[in-house]
């Protein structure tokens, strides 16, 4: 036994040991696991912070708004740590600028330093403008499910209303993060200011502005302590009604109130619609709809979230959504990530089974059942690995298990195909066939282990990729 190499004691340790059967039953089971829990994705989880920074500056023109807002916060940007790049565009009263920070880089560590910058530089802020706004943006923004919601019998404003109320069902589902509604009107109560009348009473538009702004205001308060208690106290109202906002004091300059109603029209409609959502069918031709986006929450398995945020929609039919209403998945990210992931693992089980039959017929049943065994067992406990370490099971990650194939099946036939030529070379061997298998793995175990490290070592580089 001192005469063997590394190899050979490794391998006298698991011949020898009984719970070398324990261990690959052991192992199978993780995989079985991991392959049930890990989440599954279309796309791997790439790191690549990105943040949206808004700031306003009224009645500006593009070239006021690059000269005194973009230029200099693009030049404030650029000092934060770990920025890669720095997009800007200047329109009519608005700067956004887009900040993409390296590769890897941590999310939210890139945003508390944005943050911090953006906080320590304040007083740098030009008069008249509003903001910054800072939004990051990141994987987990794209939205996993789409659901569209239509009818030939309602408005787009009808199933605005209707798909509003279906958001706020859908983000009580686990793991939802965000969702969007797409297309149709919105309800909007429009303040139309007559220029005229203004002119008359010597008020300007930013005053009515104001004016409602601060109405529309409810603030609370702690009051005086009577008889051992502490009353609270309310200010203020929220405005409900399009009459709420008419009776909205302006001003009372020349004694007598000035009122929104006296200066402005107001009504209570459909916004201006801004993105136009239409669903064709055979049946119904082209009919107004409205999007439903469903975003998940990061690291959650894609498929769980979609089939539990359609299980939800289900209940909800016949209920909150009429008979006549019709709910179309357009798109069902969840779904593809199954259909993907599990394709890629059916390939894989094809090309053990049919590395193994070959091994069969060149070399013998017992020779491909070592190999059957082994190849599965190292890629169950490769696929547990991923669990621990957070990964989820998406083409990338599926991909590297199949290009690993070919290393585990190189070093099981060479040793595999040694003991082979041993036990024929050897059929008189005193101390039986565990013995020769000692021989035979340990003359060629150091020399496919370090094809394996070069093999290794070769692509290693890829580990330091960030992200």
């Amino acid at each position: 036994m001192s005469t063997y190499g590394v190899a050979g004691r490794l391998a006298a340790a698991f011949i020898n040991s009984k719970l070398t059967p324990l261990f690959i039953v052991a192992s199978m089971a993780l995989g079985a696991l991991a392959v049930v829990a890990l989440p599954r994705e279309e796309e791997p989880q790439i790191i690549v912070p990105m943040v949206d920074v808004f700031v306003e500056m009224p009645g500006a023109s593009p070239a006021d708004v690059e000269q005194r807002v973009t230029r200099p916060l693009e030049q404030l940007l650029w000092e934060v740590p770990g920025v890669e790049y720095v997009y800007s565009t200047s329109s009519a009263g608005q700067s956004m600028v887009i900040v993409r920070f390296k590769v890897g880089e941590p999310e939210e560590a890139a945003l508390v330093r944005l943050n911090q910058k953006l906080a320590a530089n304040a007083d740098r802020i030009p008069p008249g403008v509003v903001g910054p706004l800072v939004k990051p943006r990141s994987i987990d923004d794209v939205p996993i499910l789409a659901v569209t919601v239509w009818s030939p019998r309602y408005g787009d404003d009808q199933l605005r209303a209707l798909a509003a109320q279906l958001r706020d069902s859908i983000a009580e589902v686990p793991d939802v993060s965000e969702v969007t509604l797409i297309g149709g009107r919105p309800r909007q109560v429009r303040v139309e200011v007559d220029p005229s009348r203004l002119a008359a009473y010597g008020l300007d538009p930013f005053a009515i502005q104001q004016a409602i702004a601060t109405t529309n205001t409810r603030a609370a308060a702690t009051g005086a302590v009577s008889s051992g208690q502490v009353t609270s106290l309310e200010a203020g109202s929220r405005l409900a009604t399009p009459d709420d906002v008419r009776n909205v004091v302006v001003s009372a300059a020349s004694g007598r109130p000035v009122r929104v109603g006296d200066v402005a029209t107001v009504s209570d409609g459909d916004a201006e619609p801004t993105v136009y959502v239409m669903h064709q069918s055979r049946e119904s031709g082209a009919v107004s709809a409205v999007t439903i986006a469903v975003a998940k929450r990061k690291g959650t398995n894609a498929t769980d979230v979609a089939h539990r945020v359609m299980a939800k929609l289900d209940t909800l039919k016949g209920t909150l959504v009429p008979s006549d209403v019709n709910l179309t998945i357009t798109r069902d990210y969840g779904e593809t990530a199954a259909e993907k992931s599990n394709e890629l693992l059916w390939h894989m089980l094809l090309a053990v089974i049919s590395v193994s039959l070959l091994i069969w017929l060149v070399l013998g049943r017992r020779e491909a059942a070592v190999v059957l065994i082994a190849i599965p067992v190292t890629l169950a406990l490769t696929l547990f690995t991923f669990f621990l370490y957070g990964y989820t099971l998406n083409r990338i990650t599926l991909f590297a298990l199949i290009f690993s194939i070919g290393i585990l099946v190189d070093d099981a036939i060479v040793v595999v195909e040694n003991v082979v030529r041993h036990a024929r070379l050897q059929t008189g061997e005193r101390n039986g066939m565990a013995a020769i298998e000692l021989r035979a793995v340990d003359e060629v175990g150091n020399q496919t282990n370090m094809a394996t490290l070069a093999v290794v070592e070769a692509i290693l580089q890829m580990a330091f990729v960030g992200g």
